[in-house]
C-alpha cells in the first residue's frame, strides 16, 4: 500500500545506497494479436432444456452445462421465493433452450409451484 502511494506522489523509490532507482516512463502492454485472440476465446455454451424439470434438477442441469447466473422468477407473478426448490416446476426459461451463450450470461428460470397447476 505504501509503495503505491509513493508511486502515486511521483517519487522514485529510494536504494539502500541512497540513490534513486530509474523507472521506465512507457508502458508495456501485450502485443496487439495477443489481445484480440483472448478477448476472441469466449467459449460459446449451448442452454440446455429445463422445461418440465423439478427447479433443482433445472439448476443442476444449467451448473454441469457451466451457467451459474441463474435467476428464479414465480412463474404465477405473485413475486414468491423459490425457497423449497423441490416444490416448484420449470415451465419457461430465457434464453431458450438451443441458444449458445458465454458462461457468465444471465439464465432466467421461471416456475410454479406444484400445486399451482
Amino acid at each position: 500500500m505504501l509503495l503505491a502511494v509513493v508511486g502515486a506522489c511521483g517519487t522514485s523509490p529510494v536504494s539502500p545506497g541512497g540513490e534513486t532507482a530509474s523507472r521506465s516512463a512507457a508502458p508495456v502492454s501485450a502485443p496487439e494479436s495477443a489481445v484480440r485472440t483472448s478477448a476472441g476465446a469466449a467459449e460459446l455454451i449451448t442452454v440446455p432444456d429445463v422445461s418440465g424439470l423439478n427447479h433443482q434438477q433445472a439448476q443442476d442441469t444449467m451448473q454441469a452445462a457451466g451457467l451459474y447466473n441463474l435467476r428464479e422468477v414465480d412463474g404465477k407473478g405473485l413475486g414468491r421465493m423459490l425457497v423449497v426448490d423441490s416444490n416448484w416446476v420449470q415451465v419457461a426459461q430465457d434464453p431458450p433452450a438451443g441458444t449458445k451463450v458465454t458462461a457468465g450470461t444471465v439464465i432466467t428460470l421461471t416456475a410454479i409451484k406444484y400445486t399451482d397447476r
